[in-house]
């Protein structure tokens, strides 16, 4: 049994600090949220009083939080003072790719091994610990992270170094945004020309325009497996974080000088969306404002 702490602990930590518990793992977790914290305590994990009490003495270091500001705060105040030199710290969250360079060299600095472990997956594989991970970091780093990494997930993939992780999931993310939209505009078109929704996804989940965003998440209520959809668009990757994730790959593509202009016109439509009050609603839910003419 390991020692591990876990700090956030929000729909996505909730079930992952859970599943390392469920493992066998000392989980001591921290999250500001007291209803997490009672959560947390549920599922076999200890609540502590803060950062740095979770952090003491723990063999992982695993943080899930919502961006490159909240990781680098963490770090510096309770991470980098109080780990012990043998510990690997493992940050789930999706963040900047500069920021995520910058921790792990400070953790080298340090004589810390870290990686970089963005996932995907969503909320119900964060809770049945079927997440994937993508992890930059080096050879040791990963070889460290790996059995914690396993305990959550069903995929577990070195992407290279540190920084890595986050680039896959920021591009493989572009791709699902973009994959998403036009799967949305098509069951919309299909609808309006007279074409019924299912026979359409029998179709097209046959042919050339099968995608995950089709034949997994199907944007259309009753089609295809559970989605979503079949939900009122409530649960799975909220659009907030879908358009951060954007903002994340614009960001990056900038400073990179790629070329990116699917990609870019995914994120306008997600920025039109979120700001039309439905950041919370699930993703596909765009489906809805694109059958309305409100994006265009």
């Amino acid at each position: 049994m390991a020692r591990v702490a876990f700090i956030g602990l929000g729909n996505m930590g909730g079930g992952m600090a859970a599943n390392l518990a469920k493992a066998g793992n000392d989980v001591r977790a921290f999250d500001l949220s007291e209803a997490a914290l009672a959560a947390a305590k549920t599922a076999g994990c200890l609540p502590v009083a803060d950062a740095a009490a979770a952090v003491d003495g723990a063999e992982a270091i695993v943080t899930m939080l919502p961006a490159g500001r909240h990781v680098e705060q963490v770090y510096v105040d309770a991470v980098f003072p109080t780990a012990s030199p043998s510990a690997v710290l493992i940050d789930c969250s999706t963040i900047d790719v500069a920021t995520a360079r910058a921790l792990a060299e400070q953790a080298a600095a340090k004589g810390l091994l870290a990686v970089d472990a963005p996932v995907s997956g969503g909320i119900a594989a964060a809770a049945g610990g079927t997440l994937t991970f993508m992890v930059g970091g080096s050879d040791q780093a990963f070889d460290r992270a790996r059995a914690f990494l396993e305990a959550m997930g069903k995929a577990v993939i070195h992407a290279g170094a540190s920084g890595a992780g986050q680039v896959a999931k920021m591009c493989n993310n572009m791709i699902l945004a973009a994959t998403m939209t036009v799967t949305c505009e098509a069951f919309a078109m299909a609808e309006k020309l007279g074409l019924d929704p299912q026979v359409f996804y029998d179709i097209s989940s046959k042919a050339t325009g099968q995608s995950w965003s089709m034949t997994s998440y199907c944007p259309v209520p009753g089609v295809g497996p559970e989605s979503p959809a079949d939900r009122d668009y409530q649960g799975g990757f909220a659009a907030a974080l879908m358009l951060k994730d954007l903002r994340l790959a614009m960001a990056a593509a900038e400073q990179a000088g790629a070329s990116v202009p699917t990609g870019r016109r995914a994120a306008e439509l997600y920025e039109a969306f979120v700001e039309s009050g439905k950041g919370g609603d699930d993703f596909s839910g765009i489906i809805r404002a694109l059958k309305a003419g409100e994006l265009g």
